[in-house]
């Protein structure tokens, strides 16, 4: 299957991404069909399979192990981009629970870290137990060891492994040693994971030296890196069955057409793609934090841990439900990788634990900031920038101080000069930085933005005259009267018509959704000046004084009581021809032009309705259940992910690179995760949740609750933009327009 540009996404820098590209190759050439379905109906599995050698000759046993230990010092974050690709090919074998033992070694430090030589050379095979709900007992000996009586269930790969890394209750601590399999009893063990077999390994009266014993790996360093090195793994076979589900979307006829161009189909497609880049995100950002030893490191271990076990559990049940009947038979591939998802989830433990780890963390305040990590130069920039807002700071007269905001480019950065500064992605990320810092009011231009982007790439050099820096300043407030009412999301289809009449055009028609009409100044337009033109074609794009007459602006009451949006008629308004922007019969360029821009999206959310910083305020000091907390860890986790996708486009445009439909994909779950959190909220507050106590706190909740339903809805449905995604991503067929 060829690999689709959606595929090969963990990594951002080059040197990871070329590292993607090699590991898949080789990937492609050692796990053929016929070599997968070996390994599925081997009775017994082999020790050093005929792949193991090549694993070995390109050196990926020591990615993560530093240069001093013998390996190739690239991090927990190399290691995670070669798994992703390894996962791809449902990557049989002992390789993923040999280089989590050395890892966990690695981090323990000590005299343990003598063993992982012979784990990178490949000559000898690790696994890890997992950490289970109970534990055994381990009692210390006066040496600094332990002795341990026990059984550790679901140990992947220790019916082959010379060496086990185990964990133990030590003083009611969880704490990790490692043991030679010929010092435990080793009985092999049934598992939903045909490729990659378990056991059963017991101790009895077992002594562990003070050397094998890795005090100085905690609990939560060994959970990180559990969730990093599995979740990679996972996000793999997440991207596989991405592939699989689309390509066959693309091929398979029902009822005369390919099933990808069935909305149910397209959307279940999308929902998996977007789950592959949450999970990306989690993993790289845990990887990243451990490798650069931050403090929060954990934090976003506990996330990915959250995330990525469900997200792969369910995009491979997705997958086979796309596929249909085929996808349910022995022979087809889907059933591989779903059972690597249940394995792989089990080893993490329940998601109700890996819920609650998030929770208490950000109830005790130990929060992953997610700061952009920014190249030498930005420091340069810094200094000038710092020094020119200081300037303007200084400005004591307000209305003076925002048009020195305005006319200095501040306000719109990314536009060229006059207008902005014409920074490219370094400088914005910073100026946002500084601008924040400073506590700077810059003005909030809402549509002025579409408005000027418009104006600035097609209009002449009247309009950019008459409205560039006063839109800037902050002088004229914007409206967009694109939507009508038999046209939302599908925008070419208006009907608002533009007949040319003597030094301009008289407007008739309506539009709808218009935010904040009865309080603009001017607005920008969009009408059909040629009906027998073809559907994106014959509409031209003008600015329109609200003042003029015809104008007929009637507030729509929205369902929180307050009306922000409009209906707008137009009952032969004029329009002279110097407000046309671009050519007649070419508004749709404009138009599109005007939505797009080379802007660093500095933030998904919406500052504006519930987040997580609302969340938190809510539950801090309140008697929260186990479920709610659950809950809560659930929607932080959510919560987080979407800002490191956020964090991966900016760091992606500084670095040249394309970031695609994830900025699409960001938006998306960024539009949904204000409406999770209030109804979190309001639910929580039982019956102050719906109507008026006295003395209730409740943080506004259903204010946001209610006003948050517009955010799955305006700027594109979630509908509209899980098509997108499906056919911009995915390539899956796009439906036809329909014949007039």
């Amino acid at each position: 299957m060829a690999r689709q540009n959606y595929e090969l996404g963990l990594g951002i820098i080059e040197e990871h991404l070329d590292l993607a590209d090699a590991v898949a190759d080789l990937a492609e050439n050692l796990f053929t069909a016929d070599a997968i379905r070996s390994i599925v109906d081997a009775k017994k599995p082999e020790k050093f399979p005929p792949f193991w050698k090549s694993l070995v000759e390109y050196e990926l046993l020591g990615l993560h192990i530093s240069e001093e230990l013998g390996g190739s010092g690239g991090g927990l974050t190399t290691l995670a981009v070669a798994l992703e690709a390894l996962g791809r090919h449902a990557l049989p074998g002992a390789f993923t629970p040999t280089v989590l033992a050395s890892a966990l070694l690695q981090a323990a430090g000590g005299a343990a870290t003598g063993h992982i030589a012979g784990l990178i050379d490949g000559t000898t095979i690790g696994a890890v137990a997992p950490e289970g709900a109970t534990l055994p007992t381990a009692v210390a000996t006066a040496d600094g060891g332990v002795t341990v009586t026990g059984t550790w269930d679901g140990v992947a790969s220790g019916d082959v492994a010379d060496l086990v890394v185990l964990p133990v209750d030590l003083d009611g601590v969880v704490r990790w040693i490692v043991v030679g399999s010929d010092q435990l009893s080793v009985t092999p063990q049934d598992s939903v994971d045909v490729l990659r077999r378990a056991a059963r390994v017991s101790a009895t009266d077992l002594t562990v030296a003070a050397g094998d014993v890795l005090s100085g790996l905690a609990a939560e360093r060994a959970r990180s890196i559990a969730a990093v090195v599995l979740g990679a793994e996972a996000t793999g076979l997440i991207s596989w069955c991405v592939a699989a589900a689309s390509e066959y979307a693309k091929i398979r006829v029902q009822f005369g057409r390919p099933i990808g161009l069935f909305q149910g189909i397209k959307h279940k497609c999308a929902w998996m793609a977007i789950a592959l880049e949450q999970s990306r995100a989690a993993v790289w950002d845990a990887a990243t934090a451990i490798d650069k030893g931050d403090d929060t490191a954990d934090f976003a271990g506990n996330v990915a841990a959250v995330l990525v076990p469900d997200l792969a559990v369910k995009v491979a049940q997705d997958c086979i439900q796309a596929h249909g009947g085929i996808g349910f038979t022995w022979e087809h591939d889907a059933h591989l990788y779903y059972r690597r998802a249940l394995a792989l989830r089990a080893l993490l433990g329940t998601r109700e634990a890996r819920a609650l780890r998030v929770a208490d963390d950000a109830l005790a305040g130990n929060l992953r900031p997610l700061d952009i990590e920014l190249p030498a130069e930005a420091e340069t920039i810094r200094a000038q920038i710092r020094a020119e807002l200081d300037a303007i700071q200084a400005i004591e007269d307000e209305d003076a101080r925002l048009a020195a905001l305005g006319d200095g480019g501040w306000v719109l950065p990314y536009f060229p000069k006059p207008y902005g500064r014409a920074a490219g992605p370094l400088e914005q990320v910073v100026i946002a930085q500084e601008i924040k810092a400073a506590g700077v009011q810059v003005p909030n231009l809402l549509m002025g933005i579409w408005a000027l982007a418009s104006i600035v790439g097609y209009g002449s050099e009247e309009l950019k005259e008459e409205f560039g820096l006063p839109t800037l300043r902050g002088d004229i407030m914007w409206c967009q009267l694109f939507s009508e009412p038999g046209s939302g999301s599908d925008l070419a289809s208006l009907q608002t018509k533009a007949t040319k009449v003597e030094g301009g055009w008289k407007i008739n028609g309506q539009k709808i959704w218009t935010s904040m009409a009865q309080f603009s100044d001017w607005g920008i337009l969009i009408a059909r000046t040629d009906p027998a033109a073809p559907k994106h074609e014959g509409i031209t794009y003008f600015l329109l004084d609200m003042t003029k007459e015809g104008v007929d602006v009637r507030p729509l009451r929205e369902m929180t009581g307050s009306a922000l949006f409009n209906e707008v008629f137009f009952d032969d308004v004029f329009i002279e021809d110097k407000y046309v922007v671009g050519e007649v019969n070419d508004g749709w360029k404009v138009t599109r032009t005007a939505l797009a821009s080379e802007r660093v999206a500095l933030s998904g959310k919406m500052a504006a309705y519930a987040n997580d910083g609302d969340l938190l305020r809510f539950a801090k000091g309140r008697d929260l259940s186990a479920v709610a907390r659950h809950q809560l860890g659930d929607l932080l986790a959510e919560s987080q992910a979407i800002d490191v996708m956020s964090n991966r486009i900016v760091l992606k445009q500084l670095l040249g690179s394309d970031s695609g439909t994830t900025a699409s994909v960001n938006k998306l779950l960024a539009m949904s995760i204000s409406q999770k959190i209030a109804e979190f909220i309001t639910a929580e507050l039982d019956v102050a949740g719906a109507f008026s106590v006295p003395g209730a706190r409740t943080d506004h909740a259903l204010e946001q609750l209610l006003g948050g339903r517009a955010t799955t809805i305006y700027g594109g449905t979630t509908e509209v933009q899980l098509n997108l995604i499906g056919e911009r991503m995915l390539g899956l067929p796009r439906d036809a327009e329909p014949k007039a």
